[in-house]
Formats: structure tokens, C-alpha cells, sequence
């Protein structure tokens, strides 16, 4: 991500690279692209169609849990410009940009964390089903370039925001590893969020040795903490066998994007290749 961020590595370079994964679609962060003009953008898909890949989710990271209503504002701003976007990019029948709560500061109270994320989102949503574009809000960890940990880490209060917003908008986009690193169990989180999960994050993580899920929780520093590890898809501690069985069972039906690539392309396309595989397990067992 990081390459894509610095200008290290182009969109389109990484484009390509998506296209030897044998995937059917590519999720975005926002700072990969460089441009958000109408040229540009098309460009940007065309690139995309030609290596046979839909742009179906934008992975854009919100920080609503602000004081300031002026810097509140200014995120529900930059978030309408993200549904410009994947309105261009995203395919007519699902397109979809992440929203979260923002970093847990401290000193803020839960009750206003809450009403400022949900009031937020309602905000957007007229203008998100105005261009067709669908918000999801993310179980998540912690933004790549936050300080701070996700606000709504915890189960009890992702909940409590998904509580307040009922709208065919909005959705939950389900990770396993982020309540792993909660200290939440997945498959708990997932019956929890099971009748609101549109889209899915999958990825396998680890703690490294010498760590506990404590060092996440209290880590406080730009980016993620050491005590983290990435790594192939159904070889860590998730049971992707109980969780497709859950998919299945709630019919879903839309976009799982792979979180993974850390420690190289090769570890990606193994991902690839396991969750290629689960998918036609389990629609086999349908």
C-alpha cells in the first residue's frame, strides 16, 4: 500500500499485477489514486476492464470521532468525493465505499463517538443512493495511517452505530481478523452482523511471538503495531470452513476482497487460490 501511496508504484502498474491473480475485481484505497477527475478515472477502468477486473469497493477510512464538528465537516466532504469516485469506477450492479468511526481519542466519551459516526453516515446516505453507491462500515482494527485505534473496535460499539442507520445503503463489510485482534471471537462478531454484511474483508493474521492482543489495543503510533503479522489466507487463525458455511446460510452473495500481499505477490495469489477453491466448495454445497 505504500508504494501505491508514495508514487512508488503506479495504479496501473499494480493493475496489471492484479490481473495475473486470476481474481474477478480490485478494491481501491483512496491514495492510490492520483486524480479524481473524469479523464483520469475512466482511464483508470479502462486499464482495469482490460485485464478483466471490476472495481467494485473503495477502502476509504473516514475519521468521524472529532470533536471539532468543523473537521467532522470536512470528512463527510471528502467521503462524498469517494462516492463520486466509485460512482465513475464502480460497477452499475454493486459499488461500495468503507466507512468507519474514526480514532479513538482519548478523552471522548462513547455516547458521543456513537452520535457523531451515525449522524455522519445518515448524512451521506442521500447522497450515496442518489449515485448508487452503497456504505459499508467495517469491524476494523486501525487505519494504516491513523495514530490512534478504531473507535469502534468493539463489538458493543460497531453495533451500537449499525443500530442507528437503517437503510438499503448501508451495510456491514465483515473482517474476521479485525475481532480477532478486538479480542472478540469471528464467528461471534459474524452472527452478530450476519443480517447486515454486504461485502467481506479476508485475511489471515497473526500475533507475533512475545506479544499479546493487548499490545494492539494500546498501541498508539502511526500505522500498525509490530506485534501484528500477515499471512496466507486459511493458514492462520480463522476458520474459513464455519464462516462460508454462515455465508452460505444468509445467502450472501457480493464482493470478498483479499486482504493480504504484505510479504509479497506470491503469498496474494495462494490466498487467491484458497478462497477460489472455498467458494466453490461451499456454492457446491448449497
Amino acid at each position: 500500500m505504500d508504494e501505491l501511496t508514495t508514487g512508488a508504484m503506479t495504479v496501473f502498474e499494480w493493475i496489471e499485477l492484479a490481473g495475473t491473480l486470476g481474481v474477478d475485481g480490485i478494491e481501491l484505497y483512496p491514495t492510490f489514486l492520483k486524480e479524481h477527475g473524469e479523464a483520469y478515472l475512466s482511464r483508470v477502468k479502462t486499464a482495469a476492464g482490460e485485464q478483466g477486473l471490476a472495481i467494485p469497493m473503495m477502502c476509504s477510512s473516514p475519521d468521524f470521532v472529532q470533536p471539532d464538528e468543523t473537521a467532522r465537516e470536512a470528512e463527510v466532504e471528502r467521503m462524498k468525493r469517494m462516492i463520486d469516485v466509485m460512482a465513475l469506477l464502480g460497477p452499475e450492479e454493486f459499488r461500495s465505499v468503507r466507512v468507519l468511526s474514526g480514532q479513538n481519542r482519548p478523552g471522548v466519551a462513547h455516547e458521543d463517538g456513537i452520535a457523531w459516526t451515525a449522524a455522519c453516515i445518515k448524512r451521506l446516505l442521500p447522497y450515496a443512493e442518489a449515485n448508487r453507491v452503497h456504505l459499508v462500515m467495517e469491524n476494523h482494527y486501525k487505519d494504516g495511517y491513523w495514530v490512534y485505534p478504531e473507535f469502534a473496535q468493539s463489538s458493543d460499539v460497531f453495533m451500537a452505530i449499525v443500530a442507528e442507520i437503517d437503510s438499503p445503503w448501508f451495510g456491514v463489510n465483515f473482517d474476521p481478523s479485525n475481532a480477532l485482534l478486538a479480542g472478540e471471537k469471528p464467528l461471534d462478531v459474524m452472527e452478530l452482523t450476519k443480517d447486515r454484511i454486504m461485502t467481506m474483508h479476508a485475511s489471515d493474521r497473526y500475533l507475533k511471538p512475545g506479544y499479546t492482543l493487548d499490545d494492539l489495543r494500546e498501541y498508539s503510533l502511526q500505522g500498525y503495531s509490530e506485534a501484528l503479522a500477515h499471512g496466507v489466507i486459511g493458514q492462520g487463525l480463522n476458520d474459513y470452513d464455519a464462516i462460508f458455511s454462515n455465508l452460505r446460510d444468509i445467502g450472501f452473495h457480493r464482493w470478498i476482497s483479499i486482504e493480504d500481499g504484505v510479504n509479497g505477490l506470491e503469498e496474494m495469489r495462494q490466498s487467491a487460490v484458497f478462497l477460489k477453491a472455498k467458494l466453490a466448495e461451499w456454492g457446491a454445497k448449497a
